[in-house]
């Protein structure tokens, strides 16, 4: 039996250990996704106040279209998983990461809506800075399109 336990920790700790070196890669943009993620969630229960809607029917609505974005990165690293594996025994290079091209395509969509947000209180919005944006989201979904054209 104490056999048995040595060999469950010892999988469990090289399983947490390759982990945290793939998680190495994506704190960063993960932690800007979470500030930007509470922000826009600020800022939106800003506006409803400001606007006489606030709601905990739409707040939680709010919360779970935050946890539905943390899922989908989840499912990106899982891709970018199987990617790695399968370019092992394929001589097929991957040259980016899943999980980074939706991290950053989620920053995106939340700072526009943090913009509106914003805007929506009264707050001036420059035009180009949302105009920025919207390019570089066109950008990130126009560069995953053409990455799969070229891999599929």
């Amino acid at each position: 039996m104490s056999e048995l336990k040595n060999t469950t920790k010892a999988a469990l700790a090289a399983a947490l250990g390759a982990l945290c070196a793939y998680g190495v890669q994506l704190l960063v943009p993960v932690l800007v996704l979470v500030v930007v993620m509470l922000l826009d969630y600020a800022t939106g229960m800003a506006k409803a106040w400001n606007a006489g809607e606030l709601s905990s029917r739409v707040g939680l609505r709010g919360i779970l279209k935050k946890v539905g974005y943390v899922a989908t990165v989840g499912v990106a690293a899982v891709v970018d998983w199987l990617l790695r594996y399968g370019a092992g025994t394929l001589d097929w290079p991957v040259k980016f990461l899943f999980a980074s091209i939706v991290i950053i395509w989620l920053v995106i969509n939340e700072l526009l809506s943090i913009l509106e947000n914003v805007s929506a209180m009264g707050a001036p919005v420059p035009d180009f800075v949302q105009s920025l944006l919207q390019k570089l989201k066109g950008h990130t979904e126009h560069t995953m399109e053409g990455e799969e054209e070229r891999n599929g």
